[in-house]
């Protein structure tokens, strides 16, 4: 190592890396010289060196290295991928990595929490942060500046995991479901199955006669491509559910009347393929909610005309004229603001074993998680179903009052000390 004074006036440094390639610096003072030597020394001797010169590398060609280097799932990498082009690169593409600091970050997140969602932020902060620490651990820079960056807090909504009511399910939603996909929402809602658990299940996982289903592989779709893979979510995720007999009867007339698709799906499209989410959503489950009155309502006017009906995601009420029915369905459904989701049928299954008495332990197990503390705390939400509540507060009345027999007294107008004032 050494200090030398340049032409220019100022002071170079030069010393060697753990590679023994000669680097050097430039410095106002020999002093500022002499104390980044010094740092340089000791970072060597703790195996923490990181080249000043690692850290002018831009942002967007270390995260393509980071992405291209992991071992994830398809639909993993793709959800990754498409917040990363679409919410990251665009803030820090042309950043060298040394250049981000905390405040950078902190100001960035800040700026997108007042455009986007909580959860989105959340994402978009979390690719950030696993980037700048990968760039960290191959010695690029010499530490996160995403560390203590606060995020906007997550606050549930009205329209977080709905649960839907068995009657409504049956009474309401199933007939307005096309015959085709009757079926296969009420086997998702009646055996709690995620959806690539239900599109991907086959007649080898299915026994009518002795009314379960196996669950041992799932589909994933991603970019509009579907494929299978052969296990669950988790080791849990690999169960045996059982069916109510009802169902495995709507199963078998299902089967006999459309058939079974390649591989022997149970539930294939038109074409003998998986169903895939996102054409299923737009073109089937919300239109059925809005037939069901479950989103939105469609009312005849004039005998020729319908008026849509619907509330969009800022809470307003908004009309629509069109042509037909179907139009009208169409319109509400598209534009219409949050309702039950697909998943929520699986919400609603846990709910209703749980608010029946079925034991957690048991629901642990049909649904596939592998903690109880997940059934408990993600899928089995609150309703409205108050009935052992005011049971246990003595069916809601009032308890009695024991007055005196000759009354309150006259200059006490709350009546005798310590009884309760009834509020109506």
């Amino acid at each position: 190592m050494s200090i030398h004074r340049t032409p220019e006036g100022t002071y170079r440094a030069k010393w060697r890396d753990p590679s023994n390639r000669q680097r050097s610096k430039n410095f106002t003072t020999r002093r500022e010289a002499k104390t980044f030597l010094a740092e340089q020394e000791t970072a060597k001797a703790r195996g923490q060196y990181v080249d000043p010169q690692a850290g002018r590398l831009r942002f967007a060609v270390h995260a393509q290295a980071w992405l291209d280097s992991r071992n994830s799932e398809a639909t993993t990498q793709a959800r990754d991928a498409s917040i990363m082009r679409t919410h990251v690169l665009p803030q820090w593409e042309h950043w060298q990595l040394a250049k981000i600091d905390h405040l950078s970050v902190q100001r960035w997140v800040t700026q997108l929490a007042g455009r986007r969602s909580p959860a989105t932020v959340a994402e978009a902060y979390r690719l950030t942060s696993s980037v700048l620490r990968s760039a960290v651990r191959n010695r690029l820079i010499a530490f996160n500046p995403c560390e203590e960056v606060r995020l906007p807090q997550r606050r549930k909504h009205d329209h977080d995991d709905r649960v839907i009511a068995k009657e409504d399910l049956s009474e309401l939603l199933l007939p307005a479901v096309p015959e085709r996909y009757r079926a296969f929402v009420a086997t998702a809602a009646w055996a709690g199955l995620r959806w690539g658990e239900i599109a991907g299940l086959r007649m080898d996982a299915l026994d009518l006669h002795r009314r379960r289903l196996r669950v041992v592989r799932v589909v994933v779709e991603v970019s509009g491509t579907t494929a299978f893979k052969p296990y669950p979510k988790s080791g849990a995720g690999r169960r045996t559910v059982p069916l109510p007999e009802w169902l495995t009867t709507m199963i078998g007339d299902h089967t006999a009347r459309f058939g079974v698709g390649d591989h022997g799906l149970v539930f294939p499209n038109a074409v003998g393929k998986p169903l895939r989410r996102t054409l299923f959503r737009s073109r089937v489950w919300r239109p059925a909610l809005v037939r069901a009155g479950l989103l939105g309502q469609v009312a005849e006017i004039d005998g020729h005309k319908f008026e849509a009906h619907w509330t969009d995601e800022d809470g307003e009420s908004v009309v629509q004229v069109c042509g037909s029915y179907d139009e009208a369905v169409k319109v509400a459904a598209r534009e219409a603001g949050a309702a039950l989701r697909f998943h929520d049928l699986r919400h609603s299954y846990a709910t209703w074993l749980v608010d029946d008495g079925v034991p957690p332990n048991m629901v642990q197990r049909v649904m596939g998680h592998e903690n109880v503390t997940t059934t408990l705390q993600l899928y089995t939400r609150r309703t409205e179903h108050h009935d052992r509540i005011l049971d246990a507060l003595g069916g809601g009345q009032a308890p009695a009052r024991e007055d005196d027999e000759d009354g309150p007294d006259d200059d006490d107008e709350d009546g005798p000390a310590g009884s309760l004032a009834i509020i109506k």
